[in-house]
């Protein structure tokens, strides 16, 4: 069955109109969230704690307050933190300043579905969810559009009362002018995740990585190994992005074509795809979530040394070289 898509013409916004919004954190989704709603006309607080977030804020013309602050004045509580944050400060600094009646709002499911956020009694979630990073829903606004949206009831949500409310906060966010499709829970933090892990940032980073050292290893120069398997990555992202995989067939050398249909499915074989069967499972299960978290409770001390780690690679310093040249670094 074919998505329905949600229009700015099926969208209620009075509803937010009595409202006050916190967006708690003020980071790239926090920032984009906060001025997009306040430019629609809505009431926003900024719950932040010192530091670059609370500068920011500052100077785009709010008066920051501390997190359990903003969240006893409002009646949308918006938690705009990294996911590893949700349960400690939901439980630490506002859980008691929330009233029955009161709701809470996510852009990612993941604190929601792995129950880092359990809302007390009367208390609602929703999920809203942009499907694009922070600049881009700012700066869609700004230009008149927006980014899709993703919308999901949440727990202790009902849907006469928090339907309305989730689709006018996408509203808010310009979400109306691009779609907002309805999923759930699962679906947008599952989907999300795996989307993450085998596509756009594990398996492409990862691809990249062996390609540029496949060529290195066998005598060619780091900064054309660079070229030809990092930084042309964006001319095909670009094309997809504007209209799919067969757009972007389109417009490439009928070599490169021929080159994805034959070479392709060797580089993505039954093993990469049981591979892939392996790592939604943990997904699924909750096993993958169990672990992130039980890394970030324990300090991320393994996470950030293979930070640092990728980092220091090759092919990154590579990079900083070839985009130093072109005049793009940083």
């Amino acid at each position: 069955m074919a998505a329905e898509f949600i229009y700015d013409d099926r969208i209620d916004q009075a509803v937010l109109n009595d409202k006050t919004i916190a967006i708690i954190g003020y980071g790239a989704q926090g920032k984009a969230h906060a001025l997009n709603l306040r430019d629609s006309g809505l009431r926003v607080l900024i719950g932040q704690r010192p530091g670059p977030g609370h500068e920011a804020a500052i100077q785009d013309g709010f008066q920051p307050l501390t997190i359990a602050e903003a969240a006893s004045q409002a009646n949308l509580v918006c938690l705009m933190l990294p996911d590893e944050c949700h349960g400690p400060v939901f439980e630490e600094q506002i859980r008691g300043q929330l009233d029955p009646a009161d709701v809470i709002l996510c852009c990612h499911g993941f604190s929601l579905l792995y129950e880092q956020v359990r809302p007390p009694e009367g208390v609602a979630c929703i999920l809203v969810a942009p499907k694009g990073a922070g600049h881009m829903v700012r700066t869609a606004y700004q230009q008149g559009s927006g980014v899709p949206c993703l919308v999901a009831l949440g727990p202790g949500a009902d849907r006469e009362t928090h339907w309305p409310l989730a689709l006018a906060y996408a509203g808010g966010l310009g979400g109306g002018r691009a779609g907002i499709l309805e999923t759930t829970l699962a679906e947008e933090t599952e989907t999300d995740l795996f989307g993450e892990q085998a596509v756009l940032c594990g398996g492409l980073s990862h691809l990249a990585i062996a390609a540029f050292e496949t060529l290195v290893e066998a005598g060619y120069r780091e900064e054309i190994a660079y070229f030809e398997c990092v930084h042309e990555l964006k001319l095909v992202v670009d094309l997809l992005h504007r209209g799919g995989l067969a757009f972007m067939r389109e417009h490439i050398s009928n070599t490169a074509e021929y080159g994805d249909y034959t070479r392709g499915p060797r580089i993505v074989d039954e093993h990469v795809r049981k591979q892939l069967q392996q790592i939604l499972e943990e997904i699924r299960s909750g096993e993958f979530a169990r672990q992130w978290i039980e890394e970030a409770s324990g300090g991320s001390a393994t996470f950030l040394k293979v930070r640092q780690q990728q980092a220091r690679q090759p092919v990154e310093q590579a990079g900083q070289r070839v985009l130093q040249l072109i005049g793009r670094r940083g």
